[in-house]
């Protein structure tokens, strides 16, 4: 479909529809109505499976909202544009975040936050904000979007402020990963953690994530990356990502924090958690040297969780941050992380271990809800 024939019309595409909650998904043919004002609509052309759709695919302890399209981590090119959008044209690459950049408000114009207060994820919000309605139907009935993103579908409507617009030359089945875990976990090391050339960092977690905060530590020049993680059989594959050297703290009688103090003089320099698990929260700040050790929270807890440990660990100058998408504007930020991969200093082909068609969506949850693997590239057009 070109870009002339479709603008203002609209699409019937493919999409993969979440009927309820944990039902496999299914291939319909669903209408996409054009972009209103401040919207983009995109084709997708590389999408993938992230921890957070199947989370709330799942819906346990989180507001159902169903039918939905997921999706939230892909590469695509801009179809059209509604009333307003200036800074984008029909055909440009682009990768949909589910987080954005409004440019206006106090978070935007701050050089330390990237929180934008209009278009911070919601996860409950399955509409669109300018007029509260889906760009998405089926003979009629609403289909609900997912973190404004909704990137399982051939083609969706996003808000301008969640497209980041990328170099045409770099490859979107391999840069797509930036849109979501990848960039968080190289963002929380490069611009949170900020290990200097030499130190020691360990890394709680080696998912995708973790793996991507490694692989931020190798850029940085660490000498020793410890992975930390309850699964030896992630040891292996962590390597290719910059870890040397390993700790499982079930293999251990004494908290793991303690393992780490002692493997390392005092503590590590920097350290950042990816699982969510607040006990692996607490380890990673106390684990830090006292003095210059930062600790830097990326996972999600849970909402009943309580962080506890005693203040003479900040007195003694440990610092703990907390960090969100990697601290990356997206549309300021996301094309210069492009450029370090188009420049050879960061590597994302390691990042996808998987490959499945459209029509096959459903092999990637089972991929990831088996533990295999790190991304799954999901092809639109087949």
């Amino acid at each position: 479909m070109s870009a002339r024939s479709t603008a203002g019309q609209v699409i019937r595409c493919k999409a993969a529809v979440a009927w309820e909650a944990g039902r496999a998904l299914t291939i319909e043919e669903v209408e996409v109505a054009p972009p209103q004002a401040m919207e983009v609509r995109l084709k997708i052309l590389f999408t993938s499976l992230c921890h957070t759709d199947v989370y709330f695919w799942e819906a346990k302890g989180q507001t159902p909202v169903f039918p939905r399209i997921f999706g939230h981590e892909a590469g695509g090119v801009v179809e059209s544009l509604g009333e307003g959008v200036t800074d984008l044209k029909p055909g440009d690459h682009v990768l949909p975040v589910f987080t954005g950049e409004c440019g206006d408000c106090l978070h935007c114009k701050s050089e330390e936050s990237n929180m934008c207060d209009l278009l911070r994820i919601n996860t409950d919000r399955g509409v669109m904000l300018s007029d509260g309605k889906t760009r998405f139907s089926i003979n009629g009935k609403p289909i609900y979007h997912f973190v404004g993103t909704s990137t399982f579908s051939e083609y969706t409507v996003v808000h301008v402020g969640c497209v980041a617009k990328v170099n045409p030359a770099a490859p979107l089945d391999k840069i797509f990963v930036l849109s979501c875990g990848i960039s968080t976990g190289l963002g929380a090391i490069l611009n949170v953690a900020k290990p200097t050339k030499g130190s020691t960092v360990a890394i709680f977690g080696l998912g995708a994530v973790g793996l991507a905060a490694a692989e931020g530590a190798r850029i940085a020049g660490a000498s020793r990356i410890i992975g930390v993680d309850l699964n030896p059989n992630r040891f292996e594959e962590a390597k290719k990502f910059g870890c040397n050297e390993f700790v499982n703290p079930k293999d251990y009688d004494k908290p793991v924090q303690e393992v780490l103090a002692e493997m390392t003089n005092g503590g590590v320099d920097r350290s950042v958690e990816c699982t969510g698990n607040i006990n692996a929260m607490i380890s990673a700040f106390e684990c830090v040297h006292d003095g210059w050790g930062v600790a830097v929270l990326v996972g999600v807890p849970n909402k009943d969780d309580a962080f506890k440990t005693h203040p003479v660990n900040f007195l003694n100058e440990r610092t703990l941050k907390g960090t969100f998408f990697g601290n990356y504007k997206p549309r300021s930020d996301l094309p210069s992380v492009v450029e370090k991969y188009m420049n050879k200093e960061l590597e994302l082909e390691k990042f996808i271990t998987h490959e499945v068609a459209f029509s096959d969506i459903n092999k990637a949850f089972d991929y990831m809800l088996a533990g295999e693997g790190i991304r799954c590239l999901i092809r639109m057009d087949t």
